[in-house]
């Protein structure tokens, strides 16, 4: 699938100097445009509407020093502008955060100590609709998932396995369409009946529930 030409990012961390690393680094790529910086979710909240980026890079640690202020900014984010990804990009990796950013709507997690090309092959995933988590963060979320009781769930049909199998692969609804010959509005239908049967509101927790559940 082609990149995009121009990925727009608004960097939200309380650290300046970190800022100024990242825009040093990402703007090495002609496919990065940093559009704006926050380091509260205050500012975010002015800067995002304004901008209307492709990608939140989104440190879940802000000028509180609470993980809860990120993750509320995260979800407000996804809630009011979808078409909006969120990144985390954060020195923490604890397996109930990285469940609560994924249920909070992000689209990957990352850790700060990620090499710069899984840095921008995952800015570059989720600016696709894909989801983009480093292998840390995948096990932490299985981890969580597997200390839950599992709840009883509608049979996935063939087609929604197929389906299944596609969005494990971080596919967005239009590649989807395009992979099974069916309208972006068909494959909107089928995981939006998967997300319902396995009992989940995120596209990534479907992929981690069903992984843990032996579908894919």
């Amino acid at each position: 699938m082609p990149e995009p030409a121009s990925v727009s990012i608004v960097l939200v961390d309380d650290h300046a100097i970190l800022r100024q690393g990242l825009r040093s680094v990402l703007e090495r790529d002609p496919a990065f445009r940093i559009v704006g910086e926050a380091s509260t979710a205050a500012e975010a909240l002015a800067v995002v509407p304004a901008q209307r980026p492709t990608v939140v890079l989104l440190d879940l640690k802000l000028s509180t020093g609470s993980d809860s202020e990120g993750l509320v900014l995260c979800r407000r984010l996804t809630d009011e502008y979808p078409d909006i990804s969120v990144l985390v990009l954060t020195t923490f990796l604890d397996d109930n955060l990285v469940m609560e950013a994924v249920q909070a709507g992000a689209m990957g997690y990352v850790v700060k100590d990620v090499d710069t090309t899984a840095l921008t092959d995952a800015i570059k995933a989720v600016a696709r609709g894909e989801n983009a988590f480093d292998s840390r963060s995948v096990n932490s979320v299985v981890r969580t998932l597997s200390g839950r009781k599992q709840p009883e769930t509608g049979k996935l049909t063939d087609r929604e396995l197929t389906v299944l199998r596609l969005l494990a692969q971080g596919l967005s609804n239009q590649a989807i369409g395009q992979e099974l010959f069916i309208s972006q509005t068909t494959a909107k239908f089928h995981v939006g009946n998967i997300m319902r049967k396995l009992e989940v509101s995120r596209r990534a927790e479907a992929v981690y529930a069903a992984s843990k559940r032996g579908l894919i």
